[in-house]
Order: structure tokens, then sequence, then C-alpha cells
């Protein structure tokens, strides 16, 4: 399925080989709409959302309300992962907030290809996510219906984490399989994510990076996600 709709005509890389989507959870919230435009201007792609429920990781963010509000005020699409227990009780409620892209995780998801169906169903992309403690065929069943893979290169709930140099291995297997079945699916990359580590993700057939304290800790947006980015 084609993603060209998702990325800015005017983005400054939207024909870039990847894609970076800043991570919100590690900006400044009381300057959440400044922070949202800053990075859309420095020539973000996507927008990752962290929702997490407080259950299937140590930690609670944001619901749909804050998903409603940043898709007023952002022009990128937003790339919304789902931390929680029983994803399939909340996507209709992700979805109509404004989510572009919905992941949930094979480790949460009583049916993964059936939610997966349904994201795709109401016309947006399924994301299917795995933890680092997971390896490619844990997923394989599932991921024809997942336009997204993404890859969790820390365990999930906090920012700040180093990352998890066996999950290049997953991303290695994942473009593979892609290209041996002729699927089209992204592989996007989750955790630790810096100049350094995203230069391996990208050779190892990353299509999108998520970048959180990498982008957000430093002065000047565009310079951090051009590193990011390799360009």
């Amino acid at each position: 399925m084609s993603w060209s709709h998702l990325v800015r005509a005017d983005a400054p890389h939207g024909n870039a080989p990847v894609a970076v989507a800043p991570s919100l959870l590690a900006c400044d919230f009381a300057r959440l709409e400044n922070e949202i435009k800053g990075v859309e201007r420095a020539g973000a792609e996507f927008l990752h959302l962290d929702v997490m429920d407080g259950h299937f990781v140590n930690n609670i963010t944001f619901g749909p309300v804050l998903v409603e509000a940043i898709r007023r005020v952002s022009t990128v699409a937003l790339d919304t992962h789902l931390m929680i227990e029983r994803p399939d009780r909340y996507i209709d409620a992700f979805l109509d907030a404004g989510a572009d892209i919905l992941t949930i995780h094979i480790e949460t998801s009583a049916d993964a290809r059936r939610d997966l169906r349904a994201i795709r169903d109401r016309g947006h992309k399924s994301g299917l996510a795995l933890n680092p403690d997971r390896a490619f065929p844990d997923v394989i069943k599932a991921v024809p219906e997942a336009d997204l893979l993404l890859v969790m290169s820390v365990f999930p709930g906090f920012g700040g984490q180093s990352f998890i140099e066996s999950t290049l291995r997953t991303i290695e297997d994942a473009a593979r399989f892609r290209e041996r079945e002729g699927l089209s699916y992204a592989i996007e990359i989750d955790g630790g994510i810096n100049p350094q580590t995203a230069r391996r993700a990208r050779e190892a057939g990353v299509d999108i990076l998520v970048a959180g304290t990498a982008i957000f800790r430093t002065p000047d947006y565009a310079t951090a996600i051009d590193a990011i980015r390799g360009t």
C-alpha cells in the first residue's frame, strides 16, 4: 500500500529513503503546540504518539482526547502506538480521534490479524509491534495484514533507554521476508535511536526511525532530524 498520501508534499525530505517520526513523549508538554510545529518545520514526516495504559507497560501517558488535540494542530500523519491491553476495544476511539497509523502489540492482541484488518477496513494504516524479547517468527503469521512493522529496540514504558543490539537481526529478518514474499509493509524502529544507532538501523533495512530525546533534547531540531535520517 502506498504511503505517499501520508507524507506532506512540501516536506523538506518527502522523498528521502527513510522517514523520521519524533516521539512526542519526549517533548515539553507545556509547549506542546510549539513543539509539534517545531519538528514539522524541521522536516519530520510523522509524529509518533506513545499510548500507555499502566498495565502492559509500567507507565501511563494519554488517550484519544490528547490525540484529537494533536490532530487539530498537526499537519503531518499521526503514528499512534498502542502499548495497551486489549487494543481491540480502543481501535475506533483512536481512529476517530485522528490517528493515521494505528499500531498494536502482538503481545496484547488476542487476534492480531483480526485487529489489523479492523484498522484497514476503516481505511487507515495498520501497524504491528513486537518487544525486544520477541523474534520475527513471532509475527510472521500476522504481518501480511500489517502496513507497518514496529520493532521495539528498548522495552516500552520510558524514554532514554539504551539501544538493544539484537533487534537489528529482527529488522534484517523482516526485510528479507518482505522481499521474498512480495509484501510492502514499512519497517519502523523505536527506542534508543540517535545518529549512531539510526545509521545501523538504516543499514539493516528500516524505513521509519522514531526518536525522542535525540531530537527534543537538542537546540536545533532540523539538525537532529537530518543526523538521524543520515542526510
